[in-house]
C-alpha cells in the first residue's frame, strides 16, 4: 500500500484534478514505485526518460534533477521569490486547452481547485461577477452573448477556479478548447 500523498499548499488536490494518477511506475527522478505518479510534463531542456513521482515534486528533487519547472511563471507577478518557486519548482500544474496560468490573489497564489462548469461557479456568486467583468475587459460587449457564454461554461469551454489561500475568495479565468 503506497504512503499517504504529499500535500501541496497551491493544488490542493491534483488527484481528483488528473494531475496525480494511481500508478505501479517508477519514478525516473528517486527509483521507487511509490503508487502515484504525475501525468503532466516537466518542462525542461533535458530529456526526462519517465514519468516523476509527487514526493520528488514536493521536495523539489525532481524540478532540481532535470533542471525545469512544472509551472510557468507567467501570471504569478507580485509574489515573492519564495512562492514563485513553490507554485514553479514544487507544485503539480493542471491541464488546459490553452496556456494554463495561475492566478494570485492578495499577493500570494491561488490555490488551484480544477475545471469547473457554469454550476459550479453558481456556487461563488463573487466569482461568477468577477469572470463576466474579466470578460467584457477581454472585449465581449454583447452582454446577452456573454451570459449565454458564461452560462453554457462546461461544454466548449470552461473555467479554472482557483481560491486565495490569504482571504479564501474565490477567482476563475475561461479556458476554451
Amino acid at each position: 500500500m503506497s504512503r499517504p500523498l504529499p500535500s501541496f499548499r497551491y493544488h490542493p488536490d491534483p488527484v481528483t484534478t488528473g494531475a496525480i494518477a494511481a500508478s505501479g511506475a517508477v519514478c525516473v527522478c528517486c527509483g521507487q514505485e511509490r503508487g502515484w505518479i504525475y501525468t503532466l510534463p516537466l518542462y525542461t531542456e533535458q530529456e526526462v526518460p519517465g514519468r516523476v513521482c509527487p514526493w520528488c515534486i514536493a521536495d523539489g528533487t525532481a524540478a532540481e534533477r532535470f533542471d525545469g519547472e512544472f509551472v510557468d511563471a507567467d501570471g504569478l507577478d507580485g509574489v515573492s521569490l519564495e512562492v514563485l518557486q513553490e507554485v514553479t519548482r514544487r507544485t503539480p500544474a493542471f491541464s488546459a486547452w490553452q496556456d494554463p496560468r495561475w492566478l494570485v490573489h492578495c499577493h500570494d497564489a491561488a490555490a488551484f481547485l480544477g475545471e469547473v462548469g457554469y454550476s459550479e461557479l453558481a456556487e461563488h456568486p463573487e466569482t461568477l461577477d468577477q469572470l463576466r467583468t474579466d470578460l467584457r475587459l477581454g472585449g465581449w460587449h454583447d452582454a446577452d452573448q456573454l451570459e449565454e457564454f458564461v452560462q453554457n461554461l462546461g461544454g466548449g469551454a470552461s473555467a479554472m477556479l482557483f481560491r486565495c489561500t490569504i482571504c479564501g475568495d474565490h477567482l476563475a479565468y475561461t479556458d476554451f478548447s
